[in-house]
């Protein structure tokens, strides 16, 4: 392929996402905004017109901020390639530093800052603007930055030992470097899995065990009886970040504890936070974690393929705006990360449908198993309060969902469940 074929074929590409994108957005807004008006039917009784139109309208927010970051990133993707700031950077960091291994972790680490701080601006007004208009922001200005700082900082902990690990195996161990790497991603991946809970969550949230009794003993009933074994069972202070909840559990084999937001813990019933209990229990007993880790380590097995074969190709390079440095004895193997990195979403967006489709699969099995183990109506109720809470509109765009939510609408979601509870 010529390199003027290829930057025909990121332009289509590009401009079909972006169209796309928008007319998924705009048809988002459309629909919501035409439901607004009144609670859908099956929740006449239990959402208020406030709450439904509150979730409406914090919906059209989030989306046309959510066009306005989609015409950002675009214009940033167009700028780092065929307008040349991922060439000038590379030259820039090239003469700082001499060539080498330096050069290449140091291009990383400079798209790194140069990428955060462009993301930065709508970070910040998603956090204090948007999500305060609404209320759920509970962050201080102090603690955004704060969080910034650590989470820098623990990326380049764990990223650059990995990028320099990935860089090597490029450069020095031949054809089949891909697959090497691959062994190390997936290692990495399962290392950062086993120590989430217990070494990296707590720099972010203080974790302290549950302290009702009585829901504690209902939690371990339910663990009893679908044969699920933690470690603990823990509150995190999420409500000093956001008003919004959720319950997760983290870890491997006897290391697996079970986290629940305080407020979650606050807005649900004891039973309720039993079914949502049963509903994340479901996913693993289901193996649906198992299934999406394999998947997951497929679609990299792939991809660093396709890059084993990208970073030989001169076209993929000036295709895209960048000439390689020649220079003999230096590797242009963190051009081809970072290239690959940026044009791999644009050829990708168009099978984001396929996600969902197994993702909400996922779901549906586990609202079942969670009416098995637990009463049916309670995972209803609690699944209403937390749209009400979460501000979740009920009303979606039946095609953008399809693009962008892992979970069913919450109307086709509930009446799987009342279907359930009727039988």
């Amino acid at each position: 392929m010529s390199s003027h074929a290829f930057s025909f074929l990121f332009i289509a590409f590009l401009a079909l996402t972006l169209i796309v994108r928008f007319w998924l957005a705009s048809r988002h807004i459309r629909h919501v905004m035409q439901h607004r008006a009144a609670v859908p039917a099956e929740f006449a009784e239990k959402i208020p017109l406030a709450a439904h139109q509150k979730a409406a309208d914090y919906t059209v927010a989030r989306t046309k901020l959510g066009i306005v970051g989609m015409l950002v990133s675009g214009a940033v993707l167009v700028g780092f390639t065929l307008l040349g700031g991922l060439q000038w950077l590379s030259v820039t960091v090239f003469n700082a530093t001499g060539g080498g291994m330096a050069y290449q972790l140091g291009l990383v680490v400079a798209f790194g800052v140069v990428s955060g701080l462009l993301d930065l601006p709508l970070d910040y007004y998603r956090q204090f603007t948007l999500e305060e208009r609404f209320g759920f922001n509970k962050m201080s200005k102090r603690l955004f930055f704060f969080d910034l700082v650590k989470g820098v900082g623990l990326g380049a902990a764990l990223g650059l030992p990995l990028v320099w690990v990935i860089l090597v195996l490029m450069e020095k161990s031949g054809s089949l470097w891909w697959l090497y790497a691959w062994f190390v991603w997936c290692g990495f991946q399962l290392l950062v899995m086993a120590l989430y809970p217990n070494l990296i969550a707590p720099l972010f949230n203080k974790f302290t065990p549950l302290a009702d009794e009585s829901l504690k003993q209902r939690i371990e009933g339910l663990m009893a009886r679908v044969g699920f074994a933690s470690k603990g069972l823990f509150v995190m202070d999420g409500s000093k970040r956001s008003a919004h909840g959720n319950a997760y559990f983290s870890g491997f084999g006897a290391a697996k504890r079970i986290v629940f937001y305080d407020t979650l813990v606050s807005s649900l019933a004891p039973q309720e936070v039993e079914a949502v209990l049963a509903h994340e229990l479901g996913h693993f007993k289901l193996k649906h974690i198992v299934k999406r880790i394999v998947v997951m380590f497929a679609l990299s097995l792939g991809f660093l393929a396709l890059l084993g074969y990208l970073k030989t190709q001169l076209w993929f390079y000036t295709g895209l705006g960048v000439n390689p440095i020649i220079v003999p004895g230096q590797s242009n193997d963190a051009l081809a990360l970072i290239l690959f990195m940026l044009a791999l979403p644009v050829f990708t967006f168009l099978f984001g449908p396929l996600t969902s489709l197994s993702s909400r699969k996922h779901e549906f099995e586990a609202d079942a198993f969670a009416a098995k183990h637990t009463d049916a109506r309670d995972l209803v109720s609690a699944l209403v309060k937390m749209y009400e809470d979460n501000a979740s509109t009920l009303t979606p765009d039946p095609l953008h969902s399809a693009f962008y939510d892992s979970h069913p609408p919450a109307s086709v979601r509930i009446r799987q469940l009342n279907l359930a509870i009727s039988q």
